[in-house]
């Protein structure tokens, strides 16, 4: 049975490089009781040697050398990233002031001059393998802390995109009653208008019946005619023609409501399209509304004062959330009756949209602090304290800024500048 094993040495590895036979054998002899001791003749080979696997922890090296003398083997190492960071020591019979002076400023950490002195040898090689040590476990450490940070940033970002699709889907599930509030209240009378509709027609057809047996009577019979007659007194007949009208057209209005409910949804949402659009605030201000209409309506009164802006390049659905969450919090700021007002104009290259409410106010200390994640003066569970700080990345994203002016007991004034075209390195597409 082979029972041969490979065994790892975990004493330092020291590479001498002497060009003199009887230096190496001296300082190997020296070195070997404590360190596994490398040897090289020539400045060539010692290259050679510092890039194998593993390298050495420590060179000792001559300065005089024929062909690539100390300092060019220095050069040499220092510029090799797999041998840059391996501590060299100079060992020379030169010990003038100058002399030590070039080595360390070439990259060695020590000089030791010759004749070689036990104590002093082992002294400064194990002060330099201490130190690699030191320096190798500092290494180590910060190449740990760096991936930890660098896991902790992805885990912040997944953690925060979570929560930016939380907020939507809370800001969705908050809105998600008003809307279907709206929806239900056109299509309920249109129900309600088809049900009388096909009562109406049932009415419609008996009178037709009776004009039918009239004809294929004859026309001289008074008795079927005084039927009809009064069949169409009965049924009101007049008021059925004139009525039916009014309630097709009233049908077909609140079907168009649906529509424009559904197709005002679709534009909010752009189905989470990222593109860079040419967008109409003003329309995306319109469709928004109408997403938080029964947020506002019951004790809200809504004034717009649009102004002639143009188009603006930037992510539709994302802006469309500002809008949202800004709205939203106008009337929360609300307690009982009062006004938002929307503004919108051209002020240079930049496009503002102003939404004032007569709400509570913020006071001055919270106004500091509204744009924080999770800050938030609403009662418990009524907000994630994430939509402003949202509405403020998204608006920085696009180049923009939020403005706030608020006054306690009077309201409170959001203003959304935004560039026109806040790059040209984006692509961006023609709005259908």
């Amino acid at each position: 049975m082979n029972t041969n094993k490979t065994v790892v040495s975990t004493r330092a590895r020291i590479l001498v490089v002497d060009d003199d036979t009887g230096n190496l054998t001296a300082l190997g002899s020296l070195l070997q009781p404590h360190y596994d001791v490398l040897a090289a003749p020539s400045g060539e080979l010692a290259l050679q040697v510092a890039t194998g696997i593993p390298p050495p922890d420590l060179i000792l090296l001559d300065v005089v050398m024929p062909g690539m003398d100390g300092y060019e083997v220095l050069g040499r190492l220092r510029g090799n990233p797999a041998t840059r960071d391996i501590p060299v020591i100079f060992v020379s019979g030169m010990d003038t002031t100058e002399d030590e002076e070039r080595g360390l400023e070439l990259g060695a950490v020590d000089y030791i001059a010759k004749p070689y002195r036990l104590p002093i040898i082992l002294g400064r090689v194990h002060a330099q393998l201490e130190l690699k040590r030191a320096r190798d476990w500092l290494h180590d450490q910060n190449a740990f802390l760096e991936a930890e940070v660098d896991k902790r940033l992805k885990e912040n970002q997944q953690i925060h995109t979570q929560l930016l699709h939380s907020e939507k889907m809370a800001a969705i599930g908050q809105l998600a009653a008003g809307i279907a509030h709206e929806i239900n209240n056109p299509v309920g009378f249109v129900t309600s208008n088809l049900k009388t509709l096909d009562t109406y027609k049932q009415d419609i057809l008996e009178i037709l019946d009776a004009y039918e047996a009239l004809e294929a009577a004859c026309t001289s019979d008074e008795t079927a005619l005084l039927k009809v007659r009064s069949l169409k007194q009965k049924k009101d007949f007049a008021f059925l023609r004139t009525d039916l009208d009014q309630l097709i057209s009233e049908s077909r209005q609140g079907m168009a409501r649906v529509a424009k409910i559904v197709s005002d949804l679709k534009d909010f949402a752009h189905a989470e399209n990222k593109e860079w659009l040419w967008t109409d605030l003003n329309s995306g201000l319109d469709s928004t509304l109408n997403i938080v209409r029964n947020e506002i309506k019951y004790h809200c009164t809504l004034n717009k004062a649009y102004g002639d802006i143009p188009k603006v390049c930037c992510m539709a659905s994302q802006i469309n959330q500002v809008f949202l969450n800004l709205l939203v919090n106008a009337a929360q700021a609300i307690p009982e009756k009062g006004e938002i007002s929307i503004r919108t104009g051209q002020v240079g290259e930049e496009v503002f949209v102003s939404i004032t409410d007569t709400g509570s106010g913020i006071s001055t200390e919270n106004l500091a602090r509204i744009f924080e994640p999770f800050f938030t003066t609403k009662p418990v569970g009524k907000g994630t304290g994430l939509g402003l700080a949202i509405s403020f990345d998204i608006v920085q994203k696009h180049k923009g800024r939020i403005e706030v002016e608020s006054t306690v007991g009077k309201g409170t004034t959001f203003t959304v500048w935004l560039p026109i075209d806040p790059t040209a390195e984006v692509e961006v597409k023609a709005e259908n």
